[in-house]
């Protein structure tokens, strides 16, 4: 078990030894790093508004549905600004 480990290991070392990322991730993290971090901290707290005001009209799965938003914004918005500290494939 421990050498097939050890090969897997070395095999992933050779497919990609600088840990650089894709194009296409490279042009996400170009564009997303454009949008300032405040817009995912009012998106996700504007749809837990959105939410409360659902699930005070009654309207139960609309608002556990937009309610399930708000954890997916603040992702996206830590993904932004680890993107805008760290740069793409940053060498420092």
């Amino acid at each position: 078990m421990e050498t097939s480990m050890n090969d897997l290991k070395a095999k992933a070392a050779r497919t990609n030894p600088e840990h650089r990322e894709g194009p296409v991730a490279s042009m996400i993290e170009e564009q997303t790093s454009k949008i300032p971090s405040d817009v995912y901290l009012w998106a996700a707290l504007g749809s837990m508004a959105v939410s409360l005001t659902l699930k005070l009209m009654k309207k139960d799965k609309t608002a556990l549905f937009v309610g399930q938003w708000a954890p997916s914004f603040l992702l996206l918005g830590n993904y932004n600004k680890m993107v805008k500290l760290l740069g793409h494939d940053s060498k420092s």
